[in-house]
């Protein structure tokens, strides 16, 4: 199921939270992304009538396994573009908003020659 820009920074950040926490309920979403809490209690209820996320009975929010999967998928994005900025130069700061904002919008057919091209240029180097 397609979701917007939106709804993928959400994933991303559950993810992120969930690398640190063993639970994550709203109220950390709110924190991390500031935005308010009725705003992320909405974009909670969307991913989960998308079948990204399940909210259990104390509130903790969970990754379905598409969820999951689509939130490792734009932390890859970010992750690899922030390095690559960085690596040129580019302040952390601007560097993590930029990887960001192309994260979202960039094919899989473009990333994948990315990380081919990264990955072969590596190798190169270490001969």
């Amino acid at each position: 199921m397609s979701i917007q820009e939106s709804g993928e920074m959400y994933l991303e950040t559950i993810y992120r939270l969930l690398q640190k926490n063993p639970s994550v309920r709203a109220i950390d979403v709110s924190g991390e992304m500031g935005y308010s809490k009725p705003s992320v209690s909405r974009a909670m209820g969307i991913l989960r009538q998308t079948g990204m996320i399940t909210i259990d009975g104390d509130g903790s929010i969970h990754l379905t396994e598409a969820g999951r999967t689509r939130a490792e998928h734009i932390y890859e994005r970010h992750t690899v573009f922030t390095g690559i900025f960085k690596a040129l130069g580019v302040d952390e700061q601007t560097a993590e908003d930029d990887a960001c904002r192309i994260e979202h919008y960039i094919s899989d057919t473009t990333f994948e020659a990315i990380k081919k091209f990264l990955n072969e240029r590596c190798a190169g180097d270490q001969d």
